[in-house]
């Protein structure tokens, strides 16, 4: 059976302690490329496969944007949310599906409660349940149901591996990490997803961000938009307080988390990383990031410390902070 990295070529990034005492260990792979791919650090297997899961919803915009379809910033934006369904959200994704005359009954990704604890509770008081609009990625939905309408293709099958739409990104994803796509699955919301080896994943966002005219597919125009608006509008791409949101508001960088631990980030001028936990532990993967964005000569340690406090890293013990999830390379 194909899979990720194993124990064998991880390395460990991180441990939890508490009281002194180490309670958990994260291993897993890392890897920062320059703007043109070339590999400034890494630790662990950098060639490992892993699907992306959320963090590949950049190459899906370049597959949406492709056909010609204008978004505002904050639609663009939405485009790569992983949102909590706070109902600022939800307004917004009603609104994006406006715009192609859609409704909430054209989205075929999976049934959600939403994250946000207040959306959550007027769902609860209005004896509402889950629905696909409180998914996370309703709004890249959303999105793919106005290109499909603009190109004229079918909308009710969208999800389908051979759908014109699936088939684009496909080629995007393939341009973009100069790899043939061996494995494919079926994502959380029902959208194909691709594995990649990680180094690729981060060369391959390295390269969308720093493409220029010979770009097929508008790449270039589409990715200095997406990153604009995504560093406009953090907010959006997550809900605040999530730490690619705070890593876009407090350094400027290009951010994306994904599930299974995986997480991206890109500096202004290309320059990414991309990091897999094993055990798929998402709260460690953002410090890992950023600390290997520091070994790599491209980020202050200071403002690494200082981000810190807000990234959840503290660990509790009868309501006071005993200690903290922290790096180890």
């Amino acid at each position: 059976m194909a899979g990720t990295g194993t124990v064998a070529t991880s390395e460990e990034l991180a441990v939890l302690v508490r009281n002194d005492f180490i309670e958990s260990r994260h291993a897993g792979s890392v890897v920062v490329v320059d703007p043109a791919g070339q590999v400034l650090f890494s630790k662990g297997d950098p060639n490992a496969l892993v699907f992306p899961r959320s963090a590949m919803k950049l190459f899906q915009a370049m597959g949406i944007f492709s056909t010609g379809i204008e978004l505002s910033p904050e639609f663009t934006a939405l485009a790569t949310s992983s949102h909590t369904g706070s109902a600022a959200h939800v307004e917004l994704v009603k609104e994006l599906l406006a715009t192609g005359g859609f409704t909430e009954a054209d989205l075929k990704c999976a049934t959600e409660w939403p994250v946000n604890k207040d959306m959550l509770k007027q769902v609860y008081k209005a004896d509402g349940g889950a629905l696909p609009i409180y998914h996370c990625c309703s709004g890249k939905h959303a999105a793919m149901l106005l290109a499909c309408k603009h190109e004229g293709w079918p909308t009710e099958n969208y999800l389908d591996r051979d759908h014109p739409l699936q088939v684009r990104i496909l080629e995007a994803v393939e341009y973009l990490t100069g790899e043939t796509i061996t494995s494919t699955a079926v994502d959380g919301c029902g959208a194909p997803v691709h594995a990649m080896p990680l180094v690729k994943l981060a060369s391959g966002v390295a390269k969308m961000l720093t493409a220029d005219d010979s770009a097929p597919m508008g790449i270039k125009d589409s990715a200095q938009k997406l990153a604009s608006s995504m560093l406009a509008h953090p907010w959006i791409v997550g809900d605040h307080g999530e730490p690619d949101v705070i890593i876009m508001e407090e350094l400027g960088f290009t951010a994306k988390s994904g599930y299974e631990g995986v997480f991206i980030v890109s500096t202004p001028d290309g320059t990414t990383v991309a990091t897999k936990i094993l055990d798929g532990n998402l709260r460690t993967a953002p410090i890992v990031a950023l600390q290997a964005l520091v070994r790599a000569g491209v980020l202050e340690q200071r403002k690494v410390d200082a981000l810190i406090p807000r990234l959840h890293t503290d660990v509790y013990g009868g309501g006071k902070v005993v200690g903290q999830l922290q790096t180890t390379f």
